[in-house]
């Protein structure tokens, strides 16, 4: 399903969204990719703290379960509206929703963690958190242009969404396996290029704000990451289901 900064004022206080209006310089750079990182994060924490709850809810996995289509249209129009509308609405709305966005993640995270068992659950997602490491790392210092790879990933993206859909009437374990094992290569690769367009201010240059760039980047690092563990977690949790 799947999220960059701009140059940051070194002397910004707290990094909360404001009214910071600057051009993209290579001394700020880290200071781009910390300010995505943190909001990344503390996304993760608040995805995962509602999954664990909704796991051990029965009420809730009912609620999950029963509004399903409903929850995930929604979780697109927010992704949609933090995107596209990012350069119409302020930082501080579009981090809200992006928290937004990641709670009602962990809806949908609990309900399809509720099949596996602890072990595979860990086992993704200690699997995706090297992953995605090693991928950002690698995107943080290469020096290899990583926008033709990237462009082409993204478009892979579509065709994810499409065999996924198609795989909801087929139900074939095998296509299913394929599928994963492709988007791992394909989120895998998104996270080196998303960390070189934050790192590069990129999104920055594109909102003309250091704290809506730091947004975006942050959500499409939340879902390079969540992607990479939902796809990971098919492939190690198929003989670990409850």
């Amino acid at each position: 399903m799947t999220l960059q900064p701009q140059p940051v004022d070194p002397g910004a206080p707290s990094g909360l969204p404001g009214a910071y209006q600057v051009q993209p310089s290579v001394a700020a750079s880290p200071a781009f990719l910390t300010q995505a990182f943190t909001w990344m994060f503390a996304g993760l924490l608040l995805t995962a703290g509602v999954s664990a709850f909704v796991r051990t809810s029965s009420s809730l996995l009912t609620f999950a379960e029963s509004n399903l289509l409903v929850v995930f249209i929604a979780q697109i129009v927010v992704v949609l509206v933090i995107s596209a509308g990012i350069n119409r609405i302020g930082a501080t709305a579009a981090l809200g929703l992006f928290f937004v966005y990641a709670a009602s993640l962990g809806l949908t995270v609990g309900l399809i963690v509720s099949v596996y068992s602890d072990t595979s659950v860990a086992t993704a997602f200690l699997s995706a958190s090297a992953m995605f490491g090693g991928a950002a790392l690698y995107g943080a210092t290469t020096k290899r242009s990583l926008a033709g790879i990237g462009a082409t990933l993204s478009m892979g993206v579509f065709g994810l969404v499409v065999a996924l859909a198609v795989n909801l009437f087929l139900g074939n374990s095998t296509f299913t396996l394929i599928i994963s094992v492709i988007g791992v290569v394909v989120f895998t690769g998104l996270t080196a290029w998303d960390v070189q367009r934050i790192q590069a201010g990129d999104l920055v240059a594109r909102t003309g704000s250091v704290e809506k760039a730091a947004v975006i980047g942050a959500l499409r690092l939340y879902l390079d990451f969540v992607n990479l563990f939902l796809f990971l977690l098919r492939i190690l949790g198929a003989g670990g289901r409850r």
